[in-house]
């Protein structure tokens, strides 16, 4: 029997597979950086084996998945390509994986993995189904009917895949180091959008979605009149959010979700749309969308002593206010202070006035030294040309993470899609020595 063998196994794609996989009855191991990453409590609990890099794990009768990061240069993947091991890209493979499902890609600039967790926790409590989730959680079961997938639009990896549905969250400008502009990133998702095979979900009051073109319906959603599916009469509570579901003007349901923010609604209200067309009972949609816990690393809360602190994924302006509105809503009384570490320096230069702007609307701003990629050249930019852009913002550092302790009654975001956890855990670690 194959033993599929991951290179890059802690990547969140490539440990959710891996999951997958081990959990159909597959023989997985894989091997990465010695480093710790979040993705790999997963993988340990579930005993597959992670190994550090070396050519000499590379044996016959393996069958080599290929992280997108790693070059054919590689050791690994170079000694595979010499021995004649096959060697398959990660997209590649998840592309021919999910033809023997019915397969819903989840796709936008924004929103994908709180989008994936949800629609996977609602379809899988009412038929069996497979997930693969952009926060490194990926679950198979043999029998399933359905796969549910996170699909990237950066370096329009995205191609790979022939889904049978898509949900598209919105069109945005994002990942400047591959795409050129707005229009770039568009022609992606209309490329896409021609490669689905049964129907589309998109965010109907994104004006790029309103031009996708397809050869299957596309069906919108949002909060405009004109949509197929539309949330209305939301009302906003410290608990969560509750609203009423029209479809093509007439009523069809209320619900409730645990979540806070227009973003969650939208996401919840493109499941409910892609449910009613599958024929899946109103109140099992309205139970499991009710009962959903979240996803890793986005708006992940808890409380130490008076003080809330919150892990969010967020790394793009558009991001950052969605977080920051979600903890108003939540925590009305309290203080926002948001503690933000750039991704990427194309992405900082590229945004820097937006980024102060979304900032800005928290109470309190605290920046981190920008988290580079090794692929790209630095410039002359650094976080003070973000500071000056930002009125009382002050740049936090990861030995002395003592200014945020004077800031009593507070809700501290901790955002970015880089390492920000140290700077969460060096704050955890002082709060609770106090």
């Amino acid at each position: 029997m194959t033993v599929y063998h991951f290179v890059g196994i802690k990547g969140s794609g490539m440990s959710s597979l891996a999951q997958i996989l081990h959990d159909m009855g597959y023989e997985v191991q894989g091997s990465d950086y010695e480093k710790y990453f979040f993705t790999q409590k997963a993988l340990e609990d579930s005993g597959i084996k992670i190994l550090p890099f070396q050519r000499e794990n590379i044996q016959p009768g393996l069958t080599v998945i290929a992280g997108n990061a790693f070059p054919d240069t590689h050791e690994e993947i170079e000694e595979a390509l010499n021995k004649g091991i096959p060697v398959i890209r990660y997209h590649k493979f998840l592309g021919d994986f999910m033809q023997q499902f019915t397969s819903v890609a989840v796709t936008g600039a924004h929103g994908k993995t709180g989008t994936t967790g949800l629609l996977a926790h609602v379809m899988k409590n009412v038929r069996p189904t497979s997930y693969l989730i952009g926060d490194g959680t990926g679950s198979g079961v043999k029998n399933a009917e359905y796969f549910v997938f996170e699909a990237c639009e950066y370096r329009r990896h995205f191609l790979s895949y022939f889904p049978d549905y898509a949900i598209m969250t919105n069109i945005d400008f994002d990942h400047p180091d591959y795409f050129a502009n707005i229009d770039d990133v568009f022609s992606a998702f209309q490329e896409l959008a021609l490669q689905v095979k049964e129907g589309i979900f998109a965010y109907g009051d994104d004006e790029q979605l309103q031009k996708i073109q397809a050869k299957v319906p596309v069906l919108f959603y949002g909060f405009e009149e004109e949509n197929d599916f539309q949330a209305t009469n939301i009302i906003k509570e410290t608990t969560g959010t509750k609203f009423d579901v029209f479809v093509r003007n007439n009523f069809y349901a209320s619900f409730e979700i645990p979540t806070f923010g227009d973003h969650n609604v939208l996401n919840a209200l493109s499941i409910i749309a892609l449910c009613h067309y599958e024929g899946f009972e109103t109140e099992a949609i309205q139970e499991h969308i009710k009962s959903f816990q979240g996803v890793k690393r986005r708006f992940t809360e808890k409380q130490i002593g008076s003080q809330i602190v919150i892990d969010d994924y967020a790394h793009h302006p558009t991001e950052i206010k969605a977080t920051i509105d979600a903890a108003r809503q939540k925590f009305p009384d309290r203080n926002i202070v948001a503690v933000f570490q750039p991704h990427t320096f194309t992405r900082t230069q590229t945004f820097l006035n937006e980024f102060a702007e979304s900032l800005s609307m928290a109470d309190d701003v605290f920046l981190c030294e920008i988290f580079g990629s090794a692929r790209e050249n630095h410039g002359k930019l650094t976080i003070k040309d973000l500071q000056e852009k930002i009125e009382g913002s002050k740049i936090l550092s990861e030995e002395d993470t003592s200014p945020l302790l004077q800031l009593d009654n507070s809700v501290f975001l901790f955002m970015g899609a880089g390492d920000i956890q140290k700077f969460q855990k060096a704050y955890e670690n002082m709060l609770q020595a106090k």
